[in-house]
């Protein structure tokens, strides 16, 4: 008898430490499944999409919020990129086009209504182009600063990699002119934002991976070849 209840005494603590343990690790597993999910984001982001592209207008347009303005958008810049890729329309001709247009849309209505005062007029407001000009010019000293800065730090390592891309990136435009590539990087802009919101974690684990096969060759690599480079650092002259 006292066998039996030893051994049922056993076997009731080995049941309660199972059951004390499994949801232990059920929770300490949806902790670190949060805490790499958090790590793991792309480019590191802790902020959702939408405020990353502004939280605006701008924003909702990307992420296709409204649907007929996004659709009617992306429509747009197709139209125009066919009318000058495929149809070797110039834009000289395509605006005198759409002005002509417009002028005799105006007159019609103007004729129509018997009123030069009640036709709607078309103003663009000054300060749109000073915030293009504002933004494009603060984007242009940006880049310009950070391939200046590349080229006097003196990181022979880091100078390779961005003539590198700035290499592979004057081959791939050799392929197609200015307006195709500008014309892929709206379509882009329009496509990818909202495929990533939707599929956020398919995209972040194959990210994740992909970054670290990445990083495991650019280490045999740097072990290999650019660990073997020479790296001279700038010394300023002393002019008496």
């Amino acid at each position: 008898m006292p066998e039996k209840s030893t051994a049922e005494g056993l076997l009731n603590n080995i049941v309660e430490s199972l059951s004390d343990s499994i949801p232990k690790k059920i929770h300490e597993g949806d902790i670190s499944d949060s805490v790499t999910s958090q790590f793991n984001r792309l480019f590191g982001r802790q902020k959702p999409v939408h405020k990353l592209l502004g939280g605006g207008k701008s924003a909702d347009v990307l992420l296709w919020r409204n649907k007929k303005i996004s659709s009617g958008v992306l429509a747009s810049a197709t139209t125009i990129w066919v009318l000058l890729e495929w149809l070797d329309y110039h834009f000289l001709s395509i605006v005198c086009f759409a002005l002509g247009l417009g002028m005799v849309v105006q007159f019609v209505y103007s004729f129509v209504s018997r009123s030069p005062s009640e036709v709607p007029r078309i103003t663009l407001p000054e300060k749109l182009f000073v915030n293009i000009a504002i933004s494009v010019g603060a984007e242009v000293n940006k880049v310009l600063g950070f391939l200046q800065d590349v080229a006097c730090s003196g990181n022979l390592k880091q100078l390779i990699v961005v003539v590198g891309a700035m290499f592979l990136a004057a081959v791939i435009s050799s392929w197609c002119n200015f307006l195709t590539v500008l014309f892929t990087g709206f379509v882009g802009a329009h496509t990818l934002p909202v495929l990533y919101e939707k599929y956020e974690d398919q995209v972040d684990s194959f990210v994740d991976n992909l970054l670290g096969q990445l990083q495991r060759h650019y280490k045999k690599i740097d072990a290999r070849v650019l660990s073997k480079i020479p790296t001279a650092k700038l010394r300023g002259k002393k002019f008496e």
